[in-house]
């Protein structure tokens, strides 16, 4: 299947050459097939970010490994300093780099890189593409849980790599489905959905292979985004301000919306969806309000 993804980015109008790299070099079938968590992500860095809690869960475990599926090349980065003068090309191959060296230091099963621009994946063209590519993936990697970005992000490329993935695993027969599919944080936290509508994700663990992750993205820290500390520091503050009334439990989160009825129930309306999650939460700071501001 990864050879027809290849294959179908070789006969397409798009001109995104697919990587797949295994870092302990085993057979890219066994690579998949092994794949236990897999985050589909939009940027070089996303994945870093937003599914660290699938990263540290299969890091040095036996049985349990980590696959990661970044979309696009990472063009249109921001770029100041050393690589204000970079042309677009040039911080592809950086950026397609420095997601290589993430995918060896976390230990990945596999690390694919569909290279796909992002203003081709938002035209109905690419975004078949990108369906057609996640589905070969998936269905080679049959993993348990996929880590994506959450339906809130303000960032539109983000939103589209989300349509990708959902769709992507409509395709796949319904006990092939994963049993569970998260929405993360990258462009927008998710403090905003109520306490009991959270995914709370304990992502403690390891912090310096967290700062690892993120810090061999040089091309973005050096470049003007301090990914490092923001993506760290949003961890802390979700767990700190998690719990108002008690010590804190857990000294690190990432929070995630649940997509999994999504995924297993195709009448569901995404749309609908999300914006019962957002109803729910006006709902709750209107009813506060008025208690202290009808009269």
């Amino acid at each position: 299947m990864i050879k027809e993804l290849v294959a179908r980015h070789e006969d397409a109008s798009i001109n995104a050459a697919v990587d797949v790299f295994v870092p302990d070099g085993e057979d890219i079938g066994e690579a998949f097939a092994r794949t236990t968590h897999l985050a589909i992500g939009a940027h070089p860095d996303d994945l870093e970010i937003m599914a660290y809690h699938g990263i540290a869960k299969c890091y040095g475990e036996s049985g349990e490994w980590f696959c990661g599926v970044t979309c696009t090349d990472g063009a249109g980065s921001s770029r100041v300093g050393p690589y204000a003068k970079y042309t677009d090309l040039e911080m592809v191959a950086i950026r397609q780099e420095e997601q290589r060296q993430a995918a060896m230091v976390g230990k990945y099963a596999a690390m694919v890189q569909l290279c796909l621009p992002s203003s081709a994946i938002k035209e109905p063209g690419g975004a078949l593409v990108l369906k057609d590519d996640l589905a070969d993936i998936l269905k080679q990697a049959r993993p348990e849980v996929v880590y994506t970005h959450n339906p809130a992000d303000k960032h539109s490329t983000h939103i589209a790599v989300l349509q990708g993935a959902i769709r992507a695993m409509h395709t796949l027969a319904p006990e092939a489905r994963p049993k569970l599919v998260y929405g993360c944080e990258v462009w927008r936290d998710l403090d905003w959905l109520p306490d009991e509508d959270k995914v709370v994700l304990d992502v403690s663990q390891r912090e310096n292979l967290a700062n690892a992750l993120v810090g061999v993205y040089d091309s973005q820290i050096t470049g003007g985004k301090r990914y490092d500390r923001a993506a760290v520091g949003r961890r802390y503050a979700n767990a700190t301000f998690f719990y108002a009334k008690a010590q804190d439990k857990i000294e690190q989160v990432t929070f995630a919306m649940d997509l999994t009825p999504l995924v297993q129930d195709e009448s569901i309306d995404l749309t609908d969806y999300v914006m019962g999650y957002i109803n729910k939460f006006g709902d709750d700071v209107r009813s506060k309000l008025e208690r202290y501001f009808s009269h």
